[in-house]
């Protein structure tokens, strides 16, 4: 079992940056791979950014790439995503989601087994 938790989410401007956590316990962020994927309002829940387990490489979704970067804490137990250059596009509820699937898999929801409750993330034009 795995629990999430994540925190950070806020109201900021455009072009603004914000940091968000997310503090595991139960396993090693290590030993699983953890996820950030986001739900914007009337929209699917969509894969932001993960460090994969097997290789602890990180993968972007190409939204994002360029101005967000997820980062492990080991020590913490934490995985953070720090976003930079906000747009409005950007405003959703954003989860984090643990997996010990393959790495096929790493983009899709059904994937994951575990996620936290979400933070919200506003960014105002």
């Amino acid at each position: 079992q795995v629990q999430l938790v994540e925190s950070g989410g806020d109201l900021v401007q455009a072009g603004g940056s914000l940091r968000l956590s997310c503090e595991a316990s139960g396993r090693s962020v290590r030993a699983t791979t953890i996820a950030w994927f986001r739900q914007p309002p009337g929209k699917e829940r969509e894969f932001v950014a993960t460090i994969y387990r097997g290789n602890s490489h990180s993968y972007y979704a190409d939204s994002v790439k360029g101005r967000f970067t997820i980062s492990r804490d080991n020590a913490q137990n934490t995985v953070n995503l720090q976003m930079n250059s906000l747009t409005p596009e950007d405003t959703a509820v954003y989860y984090c989601a643990s997996t010990n699937g393959v790495l096929s898999a790493i983009r899709t929801v059904s994937a994951y087994n575990y996620w936290g409750q979400g933070t919200q993330v506003t960014v105002s034009a």
